[in-house]
């Protein structure tokens, strides 16, 4: 039994002996001093001693004359005799700076050990024993390469620490010019690390490599951007890191939007803004045509770059974004000028790709932004014929009847034939196109050129928030069909709430392409956080696109109607915002002993504060002071603009001026689309009496508000497949909203086209 106990304590010696050979331990030295028990090896205070079952290295010091430090204790010789040396020759200069004890030996000899090729001074930085640099041995070693290339100062940028490389420049003058095999400099190392002080201090000792490039063409700015270490992007600017310097691919800037590193974007801009337009050295790209999100695609556009600039490749950012499949960023670059219809390599439009794709997201957003089906490219393709010859699967039928069904009659070769007068499809040519040929046919709008005409023409634009994009797809048909935009069309323009917003746009003159565009950008600026949103960001924009100043006066023709309800009385009282004077007023409808504040004047009234009263929609902004939305009384205006242009005419006659009276000859009333029919599970609203029935009355109460909005009459506006928010956000769901009416304009082409001749009848 002593036998079988001594063997097991033997095993369980051993064991324990192996389980980590080089772990730094105390040992004591009366272990190693017994008879025939020499030294093998002896260098400095380092030992090796032959054990029964290992070689063992001890590191002696004076102030222990009984214990020493066992730096390893392996079981083969080959290793010992490996390694004794490296620990002789690098050690020293620790033990002879520091008292060594065992927790602070171990990381410089896991260093020796898993760095063979790193030199002391090396090691002092990686450990951060920056006492030691100060050995004169560790001083000769202070430019010294690693197997990598690397410097001591290297490894102290990469470390990313301050103190060290301070005093491996200041105490040690460390070179900032050697490179390590990749060709990169300490700098380069620095800007991998999001330190700044490291960056300060290099640049403080004017050291050389700021501007350098490795060898993959990278300059530290490149790294730092392509890391997307913002901080360090900033300092190596801040200290003489320059924008322009070209590397492999192209700037640092085009490194940061590669990688969609937007701080880092921001910063170089904030240094040099004519990097918007920088060339990339390989395509000839400039940063817009490197962003792959709508975020970075943001970023360029609202600083001013040029989106539909080509590179020496022939591409648009638009086309390769749709050559990606980006919808998000290709949505971004729409709604900011884009031009669908530019040709890029082949003569290929970006419709012509998306084709090639099947993207069927692309392919409506595409055309409901005016893409021409139509358009050939240099193989004399269009749009359509790539479809049928190239989409495969289930997306085949579905997008060629997609097409059919917007009126592309063209699926088939090119023919010497004649092709379809633009006009044979509504709402498919270029924008831009459509836009120089209203240009060319408008006439100057006055009061004289209104009154000209026989018949007054009335347009009356529906509520629906964000919806209001239904609208705007429309007015561009017509406009279309008419050759002229909007505000010549019509002498008096209604709207309510988004329709109101549009009404006064269109009284100031601004195209609906540009609207269309304006409604996708505003949505994220206005429509964000939860109900009701800051009211803030909505009245920025009011003022924005109408001037903080302009008065409802400053601009007569056509006369305008915004309506909104006084919510200072009850009941509320409908209220129409006017550019014009109605001497006779209406009677009250309500008779009433209350005293209210008087009502201003339309000389004296704000467009921007006009647009705002009509939109501020209960639960989803605030109240604008005494007005809410237009929409809780008269979410269709028509009814309303009637009888205020009868109130006008009335007014006009009581004066003497009967002459000037004219007959209201078209009315044109446009919804913002009607939803599909689902049941609705309460509409009872009463005063609860108990929790369940506050339940229901929520409810109902909720019903009640979607009849407010969506109960409207029938005039143009087309079905919808699904009910879209007022505040929808999606741009899917809103391209599928368009898509949807840009199939109704084509049910209803001849409608259109009857209404459009009809409006330019006596036009002059």
């Amino acid at each position: 039994m002593q036998f079988l106990g001594r063997l097991l304590d033997s095993v369980s010696s051993v064991s324990a002996l192996f389980s980590n050979p080089h772990r730094v331990r105390e040992a004591p030295l009366a272990d190693y001093g017994g008879a025939g028990r020499a030294p093998l090896k002896e260098e400095g205070r380092l030992v090796l001693y032959r054990n029964t079952q290992s070689w063992d290295c001890l590191l002696m010091s004076p102030d222990t004359p009984t214990l020493a430090l066992r730096l390893f204790q392996v079981a083969s010789e080959e290793d010992a005799m490996n390694l004794f040396p490296q620990y002789a020759l690098k050690l020293r200069p620790f033990y002879e700076t520091l008292p060594l004890k065992a927790e602070t030996t171990q990381p410089i000899v896991d260093c020796i050990r898993n760095h063979q090729d790193w030199s002391s001074a090396h090691i002092a930085v990686e450990t951060g024993l920056r006492e030691c640099l100060k050995h004169n041995y560790v001083q000769s070693q202070i430019n010294a390469r690693s197997g990598s290339g690397q410097t001591p100062l290297h490894l102290a940028c990469e470390r990313g620490d301050s103190a060290c490389v301070r005093q491996l420049l200041e105490e040690s003058q460390a070179r900032t010019d050697i490179r390590d095999r990749h060709g990169e400099t300490p700098m380069h190392c620095a800007a991998k690390q999001d330190t700044p002080a490291v960056i300060q201090v290099m640049c403080s000792r004017l050291c050389s490599g700021v501007n350098e490039l490795n060898d993959n063409g990278e300059t530290p700015l490149h790294v730092a951007c392509r890391l997307g270490r913002v901080q360090s992007v900033r300092a190596l600017l801040g200290g003489g890191a320059k924008c322009d310097v070209i590397g492999g691919t192209g700037y640092a800037i085009h490194s940061a939007m590669k990688y969609s590193e937007k701080g880092c974007v921001e910063e170089l801009l904030k240094a040099d803004p004519g990097q918007l337009g920088a060339e990339d050295s390989l395509y000839g790209g400039t940063p817009l045509h490197w962003s792959k999100t709508a975020e970075m695609s943001l970023l360029l556009l609202q600083r001013g770059c040029g989106v539909n600039r080509l590179s020496r490749t022939g591409e648009s950012a638009l086309h390769i974004l749709t050559r990606r499949g980006r919808f998000e960023a290709a949505m971004v670059l729409l709604t900011h000028g884009a031009n669908a219809n530019l040709k890029g390599r082949d003569g290929n439009t970006a419709l012509h790709l998306a084709m090639k794709m099947d993207h069927m997201e692309l392919i409506k957003a595409l055309i409901v932004f005016g893409a021409d089906v139509e358009i050939h490219n240099d193989l004399g393709e269009t749009p359509g014929l790539i479809a049928a010859r190239t989409s495969k699967g289930p997306n085949r039928k579905v997008l060629l009847d997609m097409l059919c069904s917007v009126g592309v009659q063209r699926c088939l070769p090119p023919s010497n034939k004649t092709p379809p007068p633009a006009g044979s499809s509504i709402g498919f040519d270029d924008f831009l196109s459509a836009g120089a040929a209203v240009s060319r046919g408008a006439t100057k709008v006055d009061g004289a050129a209104m009154e000209n005409r026989k018949r007054d023409r009335l347009l009356c634009l529906d509520g629906g928030g964000i919806k209001g994009l239904v609208l705007i797809q429309m007015l561009i048909a017509l406009e279309r069909e008419a050759g002229r935009p909007t505000r010549e069309l019509f002498d008096w323009v209604a709207g309510t709430s988004t329709g109101g917003i549009l009404a006064l746009a269109i009284v100031h003159g601004k195209s609906m392409e540009y609207l269309l565009c304006l409604y996708f950008r505003m949505k994220e600026q206005v429509f964000k956080g939860s109900r009701p949103y800051e009211s803030a960001p909505l009245e920025d924009f009011l003022k924005k696109e109408f001037g903080e100043n302009t008065k409802m006066t400053d601009v007569r023709y056509p006369r305008v109607m915004v309506t909104s309800v006084l919510a200072d009385r009850h009941p509320g009282e409908l209220h129409i915002f006017r550019n014009y004077d109605l001497s006779v007023h209406r009677e009250p409808p309500y008779s009433t002993t209350a005293t209210f504040k008087p009502l201003t004047i339309p000389q004296e009234q704000l467009v921007w504060r006009a647009a705002r009263s009509s939109g501020a929609a209960p639960t989803y902004f605030r109240p604008m002071g005494r007005f809410l939305d237009g929409g809780l009384l008269a979410n269709n205006p028509t009814l309303d603009a009637m009888a205020e242009i009868h109130q006008y005419n009335k007014a006009l006659a009581a004066e003497g001026r009967g002459h000037q009276v004219k007959a209201l000859g078209v009315v044109v009333s446009l919804g913002t689309g009607r939803p599909p029919q689902v049941a609705v599970s309460s509409v009872d609203v009463f005063r609860p009496s108990n929790p369940l029935e506050l339940a229901k009355s929520l409810v109902g109460a909720k019903e009640l508000g979607k009849m407010l909005v969506d109960c409207a009459p029938c005039r143009l506006s087309p079905q919808l497949s699904q009910e879209v928010m007022l505040d929808e956000v999606s741009d899917a769901v809103l391209v599928a909203m368009l898509w949807e009416t840009q199939l109704y304009l084509y049910e209803k082409r001849g409608r259109l086209q009857a209404l459009a001749q009809l409006l330019l009848e006596d036009q002059d």
